[in-house]
């Protein structure tokens, strides 16, 4: 008789499906703004007090509260996926060849001007004056983004799937950029110049396959710690470490470090770091914030859940257009123009990086602030909505023309 897997292992195998990450991820979110607009206001607070709740140590300058652990903490071991990511796309994956991923690293470019643009004129428009939330509506979340294009997208070609992930792969890249450069302040640089040379020993060692993790997790520990002191978000450091990881594996190696790595930590970064962040980051008190209507009509948050689908509908389909239309640029085999709208749509899936980035473009406490992270999940829900009900569009006329085509392929004359 053959032994039941346990909890845990089912948990693990279920991750694996990026459709089931991302409900997990979605779950940890709304189970917090469920909790943090309790009618009971004792509940209410009681969120609060958790998330607000400090713990470290002072002696060191390293006293956080909860929320900020998960997401300057915990986030980092998702960053380091990333960096992982970044290394094998840019070493053996998509961004390998830059004449094929040149298309899609243009759009991811328009992709993150055209949300800036719309966000900036809805606060011109509306002469509201709250410029600082611009960055918010420019990322895309890659697992996320995957796995609704996978799920509505079935009958769409694989060069759909490859066009967003290298388009969220350079999004990313922005992105961090976007964050070390523009939302860092009172810079230490002699902490940075620190946590950099660590980086440099970390890159050294698993240069040199010296993986043993009582080496590597105590410096990693302390680049992100002294990444975090010098003034730049420490989830940077996590990047720049996974960027060191060799991508190109050896002989003696069944698959490349950068695969390993991933594999071992995917799990915990799934199913635990990312519905924890989730849960700090979207846990916020929209009655106490002025009630829904207060945050729908607030122009930093039209500009975000406006951003997302819009922005990146305009940014992204509008460059490819022009790219192909008057710089005679190609497309992946088979993907034509109107597959470049639903990949469009998809790529507005903010959640993960737009919701850290809302944390970091406003003071905590901040009206304006929390309407903005409640519009992140608004703005990927839409995104989500119009994204999925475009891809199954599309692919069901893909799929229809497909066997229009077989049809009269088998109707013809034979020799």
């Amino acid at each position: 008789m053959s032994r039941q897997p346990s909890i845990p292992q089912r948990y693990r195998r279920a991750l694996h499906n990026e459709t089931t990450a991302g409900f997990v991820l979605i779950l940890g979110a709304i189970i917090a703004l469920i909790w943090a607009n309790f009618p009971l206001p004792e509940v209410r607070s009681f969120y609060s007090n958790i998330a607000n709740f400090h713990i470290g140590f002072t002696a060191i300058n390293l006293n956080l509260s909860l929320g900020h652990w998960a997401a300057d903490g915990l986030l980092a071991i998702f960053f380091f996926i990333i960096g992982l990511e970044l290394k094998q796309e840019f070493a053996i994956g998509s961004l390998r060849d830059f004449r094929k991923a040149l298309v899609p690293m243009i759009a991811a470019v328009f992709g993150m001007i055209g949300p800036i643009l719309v966000y900036t004129l809805v606060q011109l428009l509306s002469q509201s004056g709250e410029y600082g939330g611009w960055a918010i509506p420019v990322a895309t979340d890659i697992a996320f983004a995957l796995a609704i294009l996978g799920l509505f997208g079935k009958g769409m070609p694989p060069a759909a799937r490859t066009f967003l992930m290298t388009l969220a792969v350079v999004d990313d890249l922005l992105g961090i950029i976007l964050i070390a450069v523009f939302l860092s302040d009172n810079l230490n640089f002699i902490a940075l110049g620190i946590s950099l040379v660590i980086t440099i020993l970390f890159g050294i060692l698993v240069q040199k396959r010296i993986t043993k993790w009582y080496i590597l997790w105590p410096l990693g520990l302390l680049a992100w710690y002294f990444m975090l002191q010098s003034g730049v978000h420490a989830t940077i450091s996590a990047v720049a470490l996974g960027l060191t990881v060799p991508a190109i594996q050896t002989k003696q190696e069944a698959e490349p470090m950068t695969a390993r790595f991933t594999h071992k930590i995917e799990f915990y970064s799934a199913g635990f770091v990312l519905p924890i962040f989730a849960f700090f980051a979207a846990g916020v008190n929209v009655i106490d914030s002025g009630g829904i209507l207060s945050m729908v009509a607030d122009p930093a948050a039209i500009g975000v859940y406006l951003g997302l689908p819009l922005g990146k509908l305009i940014g992204i389909t509008g460059s490819v257009f022009v790219m192909i239309t008057i710089f005679k640029l190609r497309l992946g085999k088979s993907l034509k123009i109107a597959d470049i709208i639903p990949i469009s749509l998809i790529a507005g899936i903010g959640f993960t990086v737009s919701l850290l980035i809302a944390t970091l473009s406003y003071p905590p406490l901040s009206v304006t602030g929390a309407h903005a992270r409640v519009a992140v999940l608004v703005g990927t829900l839409l995104s989500v909505i119009l994204g999925g009900i475009a891809a199954k569009m599309r692919a069901d006329h893909r799929m229809r023309k497909a066997r229009r085509t077989e049809i009269h392929t088998s109707k013809s004359p034979t020799d």
